[in-house]
């Protein structure tokens, strides 16, 4: 990604002349708005920007912004945005997808981008359902939830985003939701500053076949209770007292308050994102109450187009081939007169 220190843009800069085409109340217009708004604090030039990708509600999001924008095929987007990356390094390429399009028929494409660790945001919009082709499940739905194509409820165990990140050695993570724009712009600004691929799950709401799934950590009556927002570098704290935090015993994550059972503050756990060991980031990425938020991981490492140049400097400087005609001209060669 290629700063340009010159450019000065607004979140309006980056909104485009398309009607948006979502239903009313759809949890998509937030993660729109928090990417417009970020954007800007990035100081990256509309021409350096591609948005790509798939099928699915999420997939429209590339003709809603003033960027380049790439609508692929279902699942592929991780293909596209690869390509684009590797031929044009200087851009900064962000996927948008969501779980059906991603760990479904995508699956394979979405844990090879992410092993590769090619410099990519991937946001991967979680609505638990397929909402463009009305109400099947998906690879995250709830066990026994009843839709379309699950009459009788769910019996497959549903994937966790991730899980399938850091198993597939996944250096950057995070997850936020839909109703935490302040949160998301935040989150975003530190997935695009992140060299590699970047996966951002985005707890999002689909108002017509999965209303109110995440209702049991985002209401306002409950959320402070059920949802902690962790930074690395501070103490993972929660609660609508800021009494409660997160302890190890043993080999187990768990929630304390503090003042009870002899805990205190000193007790509860720092975040350390820039962890190599994925292990806590693994437990804190299960934990289900209260689920955690914020960026979870982020450890960098080498990414796949910086080991690619390199290779390919290496090859060039021992090469005896200097040109397409240095390689025709090789070997055995005959003249025809």
């Amino acid at each position: 990604m290629t700063q340009n220190p010159t450019v000065k843009y607004n979140a309006k800069d980056f909104s485009s002349d398309q009607e948006v085409r979502w239903c009313p109340g759809c949890g998509d217009y937030a993660i729109l708005k928090s990417v417009q708004r970020a954007l800007p604090e990035l100081g990256v030039s509309r021409e350096d920007l591609v948005f790509v990708s798939g099928i699915g509600c999420s997939s429209r999001f590339p003709y809603y912004m003033e960027t380049y924008g790439f609508h692929g095929i279902h699942g592929r987007a991780p293909a596209l945005a690869t390509g684009i990356k590797l031929a044009n390094p200087n851009l900064s390429v962000w996927q948008i997808t969501g779980d059906g399009d991603a760990l479904a028929i995508g699956g394979n494409h979405f844990i090879h981008a992410v092993r590769r660790n090619v410099d990519i945001n991937i946001l991967l919009f979680n609505n638990r359902i397929y909402g463009l082709t009305k109400g099947q499940y998906s690879p995250t739905t709830d066990l026994g939830f009843k839709t379309k194509s699950s009459p009788q409820g769910v019996i497959d165990n549903p994937f966790n985003p991730g899980e399938l990140v850091l198993g597939s050695a996944g250096r950057f993570f995070a997850r936020i939701e839909d109703v935490n724009p302040k949160g998301m712009t935040e989150v975003l600004i530190e997935a695009a500053k992140h060299p590699g691929t970047s996966v951002v799950e985005i707890m999002q709401n689909c108002v017509i076949f999965n209303h109110h799934v995440y209702a049991n950590y985002t209401d306002k009556e409950v959320r402070a209770d059920h949802i902690l927002h962790v930074e690395h570098g501070k103490p993972m704290i929660f609660g609508k007292e800021n009494n409660k935090g997160l302890i190890l015993n043993g080999f187990k994550l768990e929630s304390a308050t503090i003042g009870e059972n002899g805990v205190s503050e000193e007790d509860i756990l720092v975040h350390d994102a820039h962890e190599e060991d994925s292990t806590l980031h693994m437990m804190l990425i299960r934990l289900k109450m209260p689920i955690v938020t914020g960026v979870i991981r982020a450890v960098k490492e080498d990414t796949y187009e910086m080991r690619l140049k390199k290779q390919v400097e290496e090859v060039c400087e021992t090469s005896k081939f200097q040109s397409v005609d240095d390689l025709f001209l090789s070997g055995e060669t005959w003249e025809i007169s």
